[in-house]
């Protein structure tokens, strides 16, 4: 694993990378307040055999917030996300993404499909804000105070990001580390409480529902099942979405919404299922089946 910064104009850009330049990309975009080392389990399961490339999205880890709330706004994210693959000078990848990434990831499909040659949402991607029940105000409001949390000393901090998950594993514990900004001898998550308001903003203003129908053959979407009571919610808006796209929608069992902490070998399975080449050709199931039972 190594770590290192690009420069996008005026901002500096953290990378985390696994692998071989020699092999095919894996792009990941992690998830609101999250790092670009949550995805640690899959790529270091995965880094013999592709390249995976993993960002600090603006105003999280170590790449600085953007200047102003409406830079957060979906069709600009899609925008500074090709920037980066630019600057990495990535003509095709594979996209995988966690929760606000895979919001991301869908409007990036939106206008740059033909530099992606599959896609996996990971519990993301599929809730529209529209049917949350949530105004925009109470949703930020929330956000904005939920990230300013501060915690007197690491064991306290370790213990919250721990309890999120339902496993734990050194390569997690490095993960969670990256999710704490130290100042005054107190813990702060890494990602402000603006930051967190302004994307709930972007996701509410551009909503996802509405490019659903935008949107190529091929997308993946792994939801989660636990807990239970969200079952009814996630099954509503998976089946839209999967009606919506012809998306696949695979459930996976004994998961929460950090799926690829909780379940990673399961990510793991369908990246090589999937992503395989032989001859030059892609392996695995790439036809989506028209209809769908949830658990």
């Amino acid at each position: 694993m190594k770590r290192y910064f690009i420069q996008n104009g005026t901002m500096p850009v953290h990378i985390t990378e696994w692998g071989s330049r020699n092999d095919e990309v894996i792009f990941c975009l992690h998830g609101l307040g999250s790092t670009s080392l949550s995805f640690i389990d899959v790529a270091e399961d995965l880094q013999k055999d592709y390249r995976i490339i993993s960002v600090d999205a603006p105003g999280h880890g170590k790449t600085p917030p953007f200047p102003s709330q409406e830079d957060y706004e979906m069709p600009r994210m899609a925008e500074w996300m090709d920037d980066i693959v630019n600057i990495l000078k990535l003509n095709e990848f594979y996209f995988l993404s966690h929760s606000w990434g895979s919001f991301v990831h869908l409007f990036y499909l939106k206008n740059y499909s033909d530099r992606v040659n599959g896609s996996i949402l990971l519990d993301g991607g599929y809730q529209s804000k529209r049917h949350s029940g949530k105004t925009v105000e109470e949703e930020m409001a929330y956000y904005e105070e939920d990230f300013e949390q501060t915690w007197i000393n690491r064991e306290d901090f370790m213990e919250l990001v721990q309890s999120e998950t339902l496993t734990w594993s050194p390569l997690k514990e490095q993960a969670a580390e990256d999710l704490a900004l130290i100042k005054d001898g107190k813990y702060y998550w890494h990602a402000r409480g603006v930051t967190g308001a302004n994307i709930i903003r972007a996701m509410h203003k551009d909503d996802i529902e509405d490019i659903f129908v935008d949107m190529p053959p091929g997308i993946l979407l792994l939801k989660a099942t636990l807990p239970e009571h969200l079952k009814e919610d996630r099954n509503s808006q998976a089946e839209r979405f999967r009606r919506k796209t012809k998306a696949e929608v695979k459930p996976i069992p004994k998961a929460t919404h950090l799926l690829h902490w909780d379940r990673p070998e399961a990510v793991v399975e369908e990246v090589r299922n999937r992503w395989h080449r032989i001859d030059g050709q892609l392996a695995g199931r790439i036809e989506k089946p028209l209809n769908q039972t949830f658990e």
